[in-house]
């Protein structure tokens, strides 16, 4: 038995893909299944703001597709939005704040649909919740798990398509998250009325230190809250992922760089 860490990388099928929007573009993006067995549940990846480090390897992403298959028989798709670059390579497109990024998301709802992935959740981060409340409540989608969500870009409208819907939404708030913390966050996601907000004492909107606790919930609400805690050691091949590349990725590299303004409705 080997102890997991950060950059421990467990075996699955890995397969780069691209996906095609409707407006016309590639998008590069990778999907991680469990290497002998179907996968139980899908995790549809939405990745934190491009313009401030964001990518499908931002590092609670990277993690789930480098330990999920394995550990849980969980499928997890990664894709870089219009514009975003990271070592699969550049998507094509512009960023353009949340509007044509609709169509990005659709691309990723229509690829696992077409691959026949089961139980399709959303998993946002930072932006991505925003492009997952706004974008994301299709018929074929589960429901949604929300990190650190700034509700930014999306409006009460948005909440009020998921409420109707009835599928379940879960959002993990950083107790000192930069945008929304665990208060207001019960306060701005009333009109969701299903909602889960789940405060995480210590945390902040990174989740630096915090992988364990954030896999092992979301593990808990995609396949079964008797699946974890995650298992923290693994009897088999383990690799070492190089993420070097990504130390500069981070919200304190792109301090002074100014975020964009939501649209105006």
């Amino acid at each position: 038995m080997a102890r997991i860490v950060a950059n421990s990388v467990l075996p699955a099928d890995r397969r780069d893909i691209t996906l095609h929007t409707a407006d016309g573009l590639t998008l590069v993006g990778e999907l991680a299944l469990p290497v002998s067995r179907p996968p139980v549940a899908t995790l549809v990846c939405l990745h934190p703001l491009p313009t401030h480090g964001g990518m499908m390897d931002s590092h609670l992403f990277r993690k789930a597709a480098w330990r999920l298959p394995a550990l849980a028989d969980v499928a997890v798709l990664r894709f870089n939005t219009r514009g975003t670059t990271s070592a699969r390579g550049t998507s094509e497109g512009t960023f353009s704040g949340a509007e044509d990024e609709r169509f990005d998301v659709g691309a990723a709802i229509e690829y696992a649909e077409f691959e026949e992935l089961p139980n399709p959740w959303l998993l946002g981060w930072s932006f991505g919740t925003d492009l997952a409340l706004m974008y994301g409540c299709d018929p074929g989608i589960v429901g949604a798990i929300l990190l650190s969500p700034p509700l930014r870009f999306s409006r009460a409208a948005d909440l009020e398509t998921w409420a109707s819907s009835g599928k379940p939404v879960t959002a993990l708030v950083p107790e000192f998250d930069d945008f929304l913390r665990p208060e207001e966050a019960v306060s701005r996601f009333a009109p969701l009325k299903q909602a889960e907000i789940v405060p995480v004492a210590g945390a902040k909107h990174l989740w630096v230190g915090y992988a364990e606790r954030v896999l092992d919930e979301i593990v808990a609400r995609i396949v079964s809250p008797d699946a974890v805690p995650l298992p923290r050691e693994y009897d088999g091949p383990i690799e070492t992922g190089d993420a070097s590349q990504y130390a500069d990725q981070t919200v304190a590299a792109f301090a002074d760089v100014p975020r964009p303004s939501p649209q105006a409705e």
